[in-house]
């Protein structure tokens, strides 16, 4: 491989092996599978929760973990309310604790610690053996067991083909669970500490009808950010909601809202009227308004009907404008579309209950949004509620928010400003050695290079692959398909703006699917596709290149790892001074600390 390729495994909780930490030559590499993994036993370090595989090839510069951290690089927003932010962040982790602490001395009163189930993240086998581990098990065997098979692994020139998966991570499952299963995972997953809130549907004050329709769709129990929105959002409080992608946000909302509509109908304090609906909802892309539709209609399947609708850019507008006339309750649209039906007079705001602006710190940078929200203000009901849902707050966009709503609620969620648990996060520097000339294309140069060794020595079912620049994602997609002309093996879908609305539809519905036996899913895309999208199953996440905002960072690796015992690795590649910012904005999402602070790239790079 052309260059240098030195990948740096950092996992919540890993021990990095190297046969002694020598160097592998590049003959020896080109037999070695890339499975972080083989690297990785239960930690026997505590010094550090952030441990390091090096692979390197060629000349490969070694970079200290700490480089970078202590060179001032800063920004401030001269405002204090970043101390807030963080007191939020504090007090939710605290809490959630002291719930833990709570629930752990419940359950010894009731069980043995031979029978507790406790969850892991760092076993590579099937969902069964990577949640559960009994503590009557030798540890110390099971330790230096994978030691013995990790040096083995790595030691093995001559290795057999790979199997299935990088680092044998079996594709994730979505926050619902087969009916089937549902009894048998709820021990599994030791529901009560991680994912999932200590309180049930019902205990919220959820409604027989809610909680069946609930049910229907394998929602067993809320998540923790689900209960900790229910009570201000059915009661009516503007609130800003955030946790962490994956943690179930749009139910947060959907379930009370839904609920606090049907109670107003049947004490006839409001009811739908067509060009009236009672709840807009406005999102930054048409992608993301069609999978709250989704989560709308299967909410409204079973017990709590309601009519919801689409009005976005790309589709029919007559159709739209049919839909409008007929009686309905929540309106999905991006802010362009709701500007163009509220100023030609074919949306009115004066039965509106409330507004959810979902990914608000998304929305900002959108051009029509600042209007949007004016003619809220000015049009709606002074009464009505707002709730600003977003996975990452940046200090700025709080500010603006508390400044213009300052009644409103902060409900932060104990995951906010922190990646999954579940995640494994791999730097992969693509410098290229000292002597190589250092130039945008011999970067892109190493950086393909080491996407199609990932692809050709461990491929998975399904691979988010996120470039900055749509040229990028083409040149990416024309390299994956020159790897398998025939598309025998691989099948890539582009997903970015330059697409046709109906066709990155279409795409992402296919990748959504299941694909056939021995097919590997790519979609390459821009940031577009990290703007709060739930792809179910996804393997792993291809930084191919550094996010120009650390915020974007959050987004695009909680594509995998998503939801309830949900795994995956994200693949970071990194060349010159994004080496040690990468390692920076990892640090601060593990300890929970905001990113408000972390240039962003180009600042880094000027």
């Amino acid at each position: 491989m052309a260059g240098m390729l030195e990948i740096l495994s950092l996992s919540n909780a890993s021990v990095s092996l190297l046969s002694g930490g020598r160097r592998i030559t590049s003959s020896e590499f080109q037999g070695l599978q890339l499975s972080p993994n083989s690297f990785q036993s239960p930690s026997l370090s505590s010094k550090s929760s952030c441990l390091r595989a090096r692979i390197v090839c060629d000349a490969a510069q070694q970079i200290s973990l700490d480089e970078g951290q202590n060179r001032g690089e800063s920004r401030s927003f001269k405002r204090l309310k970043a101390q807030r932010v963080r007191y939020l962040v504090r007090e939710s982790h605290k809490k959630k604790k002291q719930d833990s602490n709570l629930e752990h001395d419940e359950q010894k009163a009731k069980i043995t610690p031979q029978d507790f189930p406790t969850v892991s993240h760092d076993e590579p086998n099937s969902l069964d053996e990577q949640v559960v581990s009994c503590v009557k098990k030798d540890a110390s065997k099971k330790i230096h067991s994978r030691v013995r098979s990790a040096r083995q692994n790595v030691l093995s020139i001559a290795s057999a083909a790979s199997s299935k998966g990088w680092g044998n991570v079996e594709p994730s499952d979505s926050y619902g669970y087969k009916v089937d299963d549902i009894s048998k995972k709820l021990k599994k997953l030791n529901i009560k500490s991680d994912f999932f809130s200590r309180k049930s549907f019902e205990e919220l004050g959820c409604s027989g009808y809610i909680i069946e329709s609930l049910g229907n769709q394998n929602y067993i129990r809320p998540s923790h950010i689900q209960a900790m929105a229910f009570t201000p959002v059915i009661g009516g409080k503007s609130c800003i909601i955030a946790d962490q992608s994956g943690s179930g946000k749009t139910l947060s909302y959907l379930v009370p809202l839904v609920q606090r509509l049907r109670q107003d109908e049947l004490q006839g304090l409001g009811k739908p009227v067509s060009q009236c609906p009672r709840v807009v909802i406005l999102v930054p892309t048409a992608e993301l308004a069609s999978q709250v539709l989704s989560n709308c209609r299967s909410l409204s399947k079973v017990g709590a009907p309601f009519r919801s609708m689409v009005a976005t850019g790309g589709f029919r507008q007559r159709t739209q404008l049919e839909n409008l006339k007929q009686e309905l309750d929540v309106l999905i649209a991006t802010p362009g579309r709701f500007m163009f039906l509220v100023k030609e007079g074919f949306l009115q705001l004066t039965n509106l209950k409330c507004a959810v602006l979902d990914e608000v710190d998304i929305l900002f940078n959108d051009e029509d949004f600042e209007l949007a929200l004016q003619s809220l203000v000015n049009s709606a009901p002074v009464t009505m509620q707002y709730l600003f849902v977003t996975a990452t707050l940046p200090v700025e966009i709080y500010n603006k928010l508390v400044e213009t709503f300052p009644d409103c609620e902060v409900i932060m969620g104990p995951g906010m400003h922190r990646t999954s648990p579940g995640l494994e996060e791999i730097l992969i520097d693509c410098s290229g050695d000292e002597n190589s000339e250092k130039t945008p294309d011999t970067a892109f140069l190493n950086k393909k290079n080491a996407l199609l060794r990932l692809v050709e020595e461990s491929p998975v079912t399904k691979t988010i692959v996120f470039c900055n620049k749509i040229e990028t994602c083409r040149k990416v997609e024309n390299a994956l398909k020159r790897f398998d002309r025939k598309g025998i093996c691989t099948r890539v879908l582009p997903f970015h703006s330059a697409l046709e609305q109906e066709s990155r539809l279409t795409n992402m519905r296919e990748f959504h699917s299941l694909p056939a036996n021995s097919i590997s899913m790519f979609l390459v895309c821009t940031d577009r596709a990290s703007r709060g999208i739930d792809f179910a199953g996804v393997d792993h996440v291809v930084l191919f290149d550094f996010p120009r905002d650390p915020s974007e960072y959050v987004r695009r690796v909680g594509r995998t790892a998503r939801g309830a015992g949900g795994k995956g690795k994200a693949f970071i590649f990194v060349v010159g001074k994004q080496v040690s910012l990468a390692r920076r904005i990892i640090e601060r999402n593990r300890k929970g600390h905001p990113l408000h602070d972390v240039p962003s790239t180009y600042e880094m790079m000027s």
